[in-house]
């Protein structure tokens, strides 16, 4: 079995301070990079200018003589290498002079014609400044190499490093103690949920943070649905326990009877109890497993579009066997085609009980008359039989599961229209009970939600 690594919640926001702030750096760093580039070309200019108009000063007291302006050349540039050699700043420069259309002086190899008129560019990584004396005729063109390239060398990178390496343990401390408090509330949800036992299942107290609410609003509908479960769970079962009672204590009665007694008459009646009593509890059990599937959850995800009048048709037809032992006629008028989300077993079991109603409690040689229609924007179905109906004042008890209305000679476990009623609920219908047409028999009303087109 592999174990997935778990992630921590702590580093990853802890990981986030950290991108931020390195970002930050970034965007700091190439803010740096480019002011610093800006100032490097413009005292690059300004310096060069200043040792153009400087040279050609002292070219002036010297201006007719080459062999002078070759020494005065040659002296300004070993003073100017020993000072840039003591400042430990690395400088590179070049100097040409002339004089008129002669060129005088050159500390590097490079064309012999004088520059053009423009006094001040930049080529090739170079700044140009061009100083002209009309009085004398010199004109002094000097270049110097713009280093723009310092802040990746080991000292440039050292200069921008060192705030971020100092600052760094400053930032992350209390980013870290920031961090680990914000999260202790939901620590204190992890705790709470982990003290409870099994069945404790009380919602939490509601969270003062906007964020933590819907969590602890989630866990405590899970937690409800929880609780849901558990006690129709154990209504079933409770339930199981005393509608079996009965049926249990008849077969085994009738099961002692049919092995002590001698007599074949009490032998048959016994053994006839017995065969009613296992039809008895076998009802019960389907009836209370059928009931509890009409309440489970819903799954997850949409409901199946199911068609409505082929569903009805078909549950119809299963239950004809029961109509031709009771010779009642089953009628449906429908002129609609439905296509419907629903829940296909619960529907299944809402349309059984209510058609093996109508049919048992209806006279023999009776008429169950089954509609689908379209009402105010939503499907009926309705359901008629001719029997005795159900008083006005008992037609929310009769929902109420083992209940039966007095008076009724029919055998049941009361269950069938709590199946119903959970099998309506479970599919977002509503189920209703009127008297029939003509003022007799019950008419069982069911309201589905969508929409349905005539044939």
């Amino acid at each position: 079995m592999t174990v997935s690594r778990q992630g921590s919640l702590f580093r990853r926001l802890l990981l986030g301070f950290m991108l931020v702030m390195l970002a930050i750096w970034l965007c700091a760093l190439a803010r740096i990079v480019h002011e610093a580039d800006v100032d490097q070309r413009r005292n690059s200019a300004i310096v060069n200018q200043g040792w153009a108009r400087q040279i050609a000063l002292n070219m002036r007291s010297v201006a007719g003589r080459p062999q002078a302006m070759r020494e005065v050349g040659t002296a300004i540039e070993a003073l100017r290498q020993d000072m840039f050699r003591q400042l430990g700043f690395p400088s590179r420069a070049r100097t040409r002079v002339w004089q008129g259309e002669r060129l005088v002086y050159s500390s590097e190899p490079g064309p012999a014609s004088p520059p053009g008129a423009q006094p001040a560019r930049e080529a090739d990584g170079w700044s140009i400044w061009v100083e002209r004396d009309a009085a004398s005729g010199i004109t002094v063109e000097r270049s110097e190499r713009i280093d723009a390239n310092w802040m990746f060398t080991a000292s440039g990178a050292g200069y921008l490093l060192t705030p971020l390496v100092y600052s760094l343990p400053f930032l992350l401390l209390p980013a870290w103690f920031i961090v680990r408090v914000g999260l202790r509330p939901l620590r204190a949800i992890v705790a709470a949920i982990e003290q409870r036992s099994a069945c404790d299942l009380v919602p939490l107290a509601a969270s003062p943070y906007k964020e933590l609410a819907p969590l602890v609003a989630a866990i405590n509908s899970l937690m409800r649905r929880l609780s849901e479960q558990l006690e129709r769970e154990q209504e079933f079962l409770t339930d199981a326990a005393h509608e079996l009672k009965t049926p249990l204590s008849v077969i085994q009665i009738n099961a002692h009877l049919l092995n002590s007694s001698a007599d074949p008459q009490r032998r048959q009646e016994a053994g006839a109890g017995l065969r009613q009593g296992v039809a008895r509890a076998t009802h019960t059990v389907h009836q209370l497993l059928a009931l509890e599937r009409a309440g489970s959850d819903r799954a997850a995800g949409p409901l199946p579009l199911i068609e409505l009048v082929a569903m009805v048709r078909d549950r119809l037809a299963l239950a004809a066997p029961l109509a031709i032992q009771r010779a009642v006629d089953i009628e449906l008028r429908t002129t609609l085609t439905c296509q419907l989300a629903l829940h296909r077993e619960s529907m299944a079991a809402l349309l059984d009980n209510l058609i093996s109603n109508a049919i048992k409690y209806s006279p023999d040689g009776g008429i169950v008359a089954v509609r689908l229609e379209v009402d105010g924007g939503a499907v009926r179905l309705r359901i008629s039989d001719q029997g005795p109906g159900i008083a006005p004042a008992l037609r929310l008890k009769v929902f109420e599961r083992f209940y039966r209305a007095p008076g009724q000679d029919q055998d049941g476990s009361g269950l069938g229209l709590a199946i119903a009623e959970r099998a309506a609920a479970r599919n977002g219908a509503h189920i209703e009970l009127r008297t029939g047409a003509d003022g007799t028999g019950l008419t069982v009303v069911v309201s589905l939600p969508g929409q349905a087109t005539r044939e």
